[in-house]
């Protein structure tokens, strides 16, 4: 790569061979896999490519371009395990992933409640992003109403953490140094939002 490992943040250390042994296809193929719950670090991987466009390794229109690509195929692949393979197959091999019926239950009432727009959030939230389309698959939200919040949650998730790599490759200087700061206050705002919904919950009861 373009600097010295010991200046590369450890998180993106760790994909960092894959990417520079198989660039575009390491990214396209993890979050593939990621997304239709295989544990895979396909956010790590993202940020990771970015990270290394902003130093000039590879480009990030076209790893933002594969990053939805991946994103979006694997959502849909997860689709239609919930959809064709239904509950006795979900839960059948989610043991494996720790998906318990309980936990299938919670999750189907979840997106049964909030519908399409909790399709695009969930593509922030780990495990749920992980499992979001088999849960969908799984409910009664069809197949066309998937596509289109899953694919504007893909872009929105790929261009985010791409912006943010990208601009870490190319001040990473300026990253090494806030970085801790930076890690803080994404911690702070994750927290604020949880308590946020917490008291709106209580408030609405």
């Amino acid at each position: 790569m373009s600097v010295p490992t010991e200046h590369i943040p450890t998180a993106i250390q760790l994909v960092a061979p894959t990417i520079k042994n198989y660039g575009y296809l390491a990214v396209f193929g993890l979050i593939v896999l990621e997304d239709f719950g295989i544990p895979s670090p396909g956010e790590t991987t993202l940020i990771a490519a970015a990270f290394f466009s902003g130093l000039g390794d590879l480009n990030i229109f076209i790893v933002i371009i594969i990053a939805i690509m991946g994103a979006v195929l694997g959502d849909n692949i997860g689709y239609a395990i919930g959809y064709f393979g239904g509950h006795p197959l979900v839960l059948k091999f989610g043991k494996y992933l720790f998906i318990t019926k309980e936990k299938l239950d919670k999750a189907e009432n979840f997106f049964n409640r909030h519908g399409g727009k909790i399709v695009a959030l969930a593509r922030f939230v780990e495990v749920l992003r992980q499992v979001n389309g088999i849960i969908a698959g799984l409910s009664d939200m069809t197949w066309k109403k998937f596509l289109v919040f899953n694919s504007i949650g893909a872009t929105l998730w790929v261009i985010l953490w791409s912006l943010i790599g990208y601009f870490a490759g190319q001040n990473i200087d300026i990253f090494l140094k806030y970085q801790l700061i930076f890690s803080i206050g994404i911690g702070a705002l994750i927290v604020l939002y949880l308590i946020y919904r917490i008291i709106k919950k209580k408030r609405s009861n």
